[in-house]
């Protein structure tokens, strides 16, 4: 097992110490106790299943009454803490290339009437076509993925959905955000190569591709296989008459009749999956029509071009079935490597998946049984802080295995190993919180009385209707 050099060891160490005096600067409104209260989640000697219990662990000096205090009236500066996770060192692959990644990771609140803005979250069932519909509040979070496979991110926003929003319109406009502040960051310069931002089958990926087009990014996305989509139009021949025509043949996933002779065709060799094949048409295109996001476009639609990419390999793990996936590239007259490069982006999206299990299953994303949406707010935003630290101290930790575990080279711990010693990597970092102040607990509810207030209850999903909708159901009567 290598060791890391003392130059790397001592800028991760300052790096980390200077990021833990920017989260408490952000900390505006009961910083001390919210500070104190990330420290517990990554000192806590394994999963967190409540928030109370944090308040028992030595690093958490304070009450639990501070904790509920501090979870339901404190105040986090989300912006400035957005530009700090933005000028931290980014992870990026070999060509020196940033590739983000989105996707929604709901809280699920199905116990819980009486907490408002909760939506109905797709949720997979055990079972293979298995799904259910639990309330709760969806997150849609923004991550900077690795090359190689690993299970490390770093998130640099979330952004809980509620009952009025249109899904992709915010997603689109948390992108141009991230990528915003990127480049006020210096994440990204003129001449550097396009950022990617890969998605998953539920975003309209060309319509955020068509929304963001003046920003320096490639989108690449998943598409289903039953969808249809256009071929560039034929070149117009000398002599012909009428109106020429906007799209060209249709190009249906499921038919490989109409599929033409692919532009790029490429093999490589896999550590998982054996061989992969891609195959990559350009300038494939949606037809669109004047309906759901296009209702309220003004003027001709566009023609949004890019590359379709259908990738098959030869078997997943366990020797099963690999049916083949189909992706959609905003980038147009692709060529080998950016083909390779898509579809590579593409898988590394499933680094996410592990760090929504790490909030869930260790760090307690969701175990507060809060009652507001904005002390949920406080609270993601808090483990997003602790994870953050976890990565910064990726260097700096060491492997403190269980006997029945196998050792890990140092620079490779996963985040739960290195959870395990930040506990002692935290003497010697700042802590800026200041200590707490004794006083006498509050008299509460007297004992034997009832709550007078009865708590409101709301309805879930999508209580407000969008004037988009409104405006369709008004042309469909009409």
């Amino acid at each position: 097992m290598g060791l890391l050099p003392e130059a790397r060891v001592g800028e991760a160490f300052v790096e980390a110490s200077r990021f833990r005096d920017e989260l408490y600067a952000c900390l505006t409104v009961r910083g001390d106790e919210l500070f104190e209260l990330a420290d517990a989640v990554l000192c806590a000697p394994g999963a967190v299943h409540s928030a109370v219990e944090l308040t028992l662990l030595p690093e958490h000096r304070r009450g639990h009454g501070a904790m509920y205090d501090g979870l339901n009236r404190g105040r986090i500066d989300t912006d400035r803490l957005r530009q700090v996770l933005a000028c931290l060192s980014l992870s990026r692959f070999s060509d020196g290339r940033l590739v983000l990644a989105v996707d929604v990771s709901p809280w699920l609140r199905s116990d819980a009437p009486c907490s408002p803005d909760r939506l109905f979250c797709h949720v997979y069932g055990r079972a293979k076509t298995a799904s259910q519909f639990i309330p709760g509040w969806p997150y849609s979070f923004v991550a900077v993925l690795e090359m190689g496979a690993t299970s490390w991110t770093q998130i640099l926003d979330a952004v809980r959905l509620g009952p009025a929003d249109d899904a992709t319109a915010v997603t689109a406009a948390q992108l141009r955000d991230v990528v915003e502040r990127l480049i006020a960051a210096g994440q990204w310069r003129p001449g550097d190569p396009d950022i990617v931002i890969v998605t998953d089958a539920g975003y309209d990926v060309t319509r955020l591709a068509w929304v963001l087009q003046d920003l320096p990014a490639e989108l690449v996305g998943r598409v289903r296989g039953d969808r249809v989509m256009r071929l560039p139009k034929p070149p117009r021949l000398p002599g012909t008459n009428g109106r020429p025509p906007k799209h060209g043949p249709e190009f249906r996933f499921a038919k490989p009749k109409t599929w033409p002779e692919p532009a790029v065709t490429t093999r490589t060799a896999t550590a998982n999956y054996d061989k992969a094949v891609t195959q990559a048409w350009d300038r494939v295109h949606p037809r669109l029509t004047h309906r759901a996001a296009w209702l309220e476009h003004e003027g001709e639609l566009p023609l949004i071009e890019g590359t379709l990419i259908r990738l098959e390999v030869e078997h997943l793990s366990k020797d099963r079935a690999a049916p083949a996936v189909w992706l959609w590239s905003s980038k147009t007259g692709a060529g080998d490597a950016d083909v390779d490069r898509a579809w590579q982006a593409f898988l590394r999206r499933f680094d996410l998946e592990h760090t929504f299990r790490l909030f869930k299953q260790t760090l307690g994303w969701t175990k507060p049984r809060l009652r507001e949406p904005e002390a949920a707010d406080r609270w993601t935003w808090l483990i997003i802080a602790a994870y953050t630290q976890l990565r910064l101290a990726r260097p700096l930790a060491r492997d403190l295995r269980h006997p029945w575990e196998k050792p890990s080279a140092t620079g490779r711990l996963t985040p739960a190993r290195v959870r395990r010693t930040f506990r002692n990597l935290r003497q010697h970092m700042p802590c800026p919180a200041r200590a707490p102040k004794p006083h006498r607990p509050g008299p509460g509810r007297p004992p034997g009385t009832r709550n007078r207030r009865r708590a409101p209850r709301y309805d879930v999903g999508k209580t407000v209707r969008r004037e988009k909708t409104l405006i369709a159901l008004h042309r469909s009567k009409g």
